[in-house]
């Protein structure tokens, strides 16, 4: 009976240790809503639900960016989140930064 109380205890705590990483491991939070951007052309370019502290390349120059999410987003002159160039808020947009990525900080 003892060796099978180990094993039982063996077991809980495996299980348990498992419970607790899976819990302990959330998925990526994101941004909830859409960034928007326009190209000179005029051409619409859509993030839909960004995710957090993550540097998103934009497909092209924005002339227009709008921010139609949750949480501020940075934006930046080159790719790769190179050169910052500023922040916006919820509900903004900014023209004529010509930014060519962007990530959510929250």
């Amino acid at each position: 009976m003892p060796r099978i109380a180990r094993l039982g205890r063996l077991g809980l705590a495996i299980g348990t240790a498992a419970a607790l990483a899976v819990g302990l491991t959330s998925s990526a939070q994101a941004a909830t809503g859409t960034i928007r951007y326009f190209s000179a052309s005029g051409q619409e370019f859509q993030i839909v639900n960004p995710p957090d502290n993550v540097c998103l390349n934009l497909q092209v120059r924005a002339q227009l960016l709008a921010n139609n999410t949750d949480k501020t987003v940075s934006y930046f002159f080159n790719a790769n989140c190179g050169n910052f160039t500023g922040d916006l808020p919820p509900g903004q947009a900014v023209a004529f930064n010509n930014p060519l990525s962007v990530r959510v900080i929250g």
